[in-house]
């Protein structure tokens, strides 16, 4: 299986499986003398860890890292950097129903008809557990960040559960942190958990759509015409497991505006920078940041290990029945936020490298 590597100068290639004895990260490409450390990074997998309510997985995982490489006395070395997170409390009893049969929904019948062969132990690469090493990976993007762009911002969070979508007007990015739903809408958040706590009890699901902010990112970044911004962060986002969908900006609702409401006009600033009256671009234009917020958005579609019978056929071709048991999100745009966090950050960082490799620091 190739292609478990992506970006250019900062290169990302992620390796386990779901019911494995590890699986983690090796980040190649990253600046020497960034101070970092596993206690940098483990807070951000602390906050996509399984287990820590009762609207995402049970799988109770401490997602502990360790840094194998790349790092001396606490500051990077410019060598690659090996991430690994130990697997500790799989039940690859719950998955051995389908390791005859195909779960709907589910890349089990995909990767047996490309491979014929495949792990069914919890989807094994395909698993959703697999965006840990990434969040391990933007953990090292961030520090980078942090000493390339201080002023720099992410920010993820739930903006919709199935038809229930957050009131904009009531935004309190405060509120991200005191919900398990990463929502900024304290009053769709209790209505989200009466909602998925009825989906839960009767063993359904639900997708959701997640939003990622980054605020203080310079103009300049991204490049026409096959390397745009917006492209590799629509990719980027696509990547992660059940994202069916991504926006950038005002995205398939720009369909409906015209161009005198859709085009963002723009004044001089008092500093001297260009002032935007709108972002609906979502601070790309011709694939360049503009220095505006990057707004993306993802859909996630609901997670496809229900208890509800489905029809499905074993990989002798027979047809069948199947309930997927087992321990899994009944809403894994959750857990998702962090992911999409993490995603931003390494893009962002690419591309910043490469900008300074072609042009120069900023």
């Amino acid at each position: 299986m190739s292609l478990n590597t992506f970006g250019h100068l900062f290169r990302v290639t992620t390796w386990g499986e779901s019911h494995g004895p590890a699986l983690g990260a090796v980040v190649d490409g990253c600046p020497p003398g960034i101070a970092i450390d596993e206690a940098a990074i483990q807070h951000w997998l602390d906050r996509r860890r399984p287990g820590q309510n009762r609207f995402t997985t049970q799988r109770r995982e401490p997602d502990a890292v360790r840094i194998l490489s790349g790092v001396y006395e606490g500051r990077t070395t410019g060598t690659p950097i090996q991430l690994m997170i130990e697997n500790t409390d799989q039940r690859s009893k719950d998955y051995g129903e389908i390791a005859e049969k195909f779960r709907p929904g589910h890349a089990d019948i995909t990767y047996w008809q490309k491979y014929g062969h495949r792990d069914p132990r919890g989807g094994g690469r395909s698993s959703a557990r697999e965006t840990a090493a990434r969040v391990a990976a933007g953990g090292v993007a961030r520090a980078v960040l942090a000493r390339l762009l201080p002023g720099l911002r992410i920010t993820g969070y739930m903006v919709q559960m199935g038809r229930l979508r957050a009131d904009r007007d009531r935004f309190d990015l405060a509120e991200v942190e005191r919900n398990p739903f990463w929502c900024p809408d304290a009053a769709a958040a209790s209505v989200w958990a009466e909602h998925l706590d009825a989906l839960r009890k009767a063993g359904n699901s639900v997708g959701a759509v997640v939003e990622v902010v980054a605020s203080g990112v310079p103009p300049g970044l991204g490049a026409p015409v096959y390397g745009k911004l917006d492209a590799e962060l629509a990719a980027a986002m696509m990547s992660i497991n059940a994202v069916k969908g991504v926006e950038i900006g005002a995205g398939m609702a720009a369909a409906e505006l015209t161009g005198v409401e859709n085009a963002d006009e723009i004044r001089a600033g008092a500093d001297g920078r260009p002032l935007f009256a709108s972002n609906h671009a979502g601070g790309i234009l011709g694939g360049i940041s503009s220095g505006q917020d990057l707004v993306v958005r993802f859909a996630v579609k609901p997670t496809s290990s229900i208890l509800t019978p489905r029809r499905t056929i074993t990989v002798t071709g027979e047809e069948t029945e199947i309930v997927t048991r087992g321990r899994h999100d009944p809403c894994v745009g959750i857990r998702a936020v962090p992911v999409g966090e993490a995603m931003m950050a390494c893009v962002i960082l690419d591309h910043l490298l490469l900008h300074r490799g072609q042009v120069g620091p900023l």
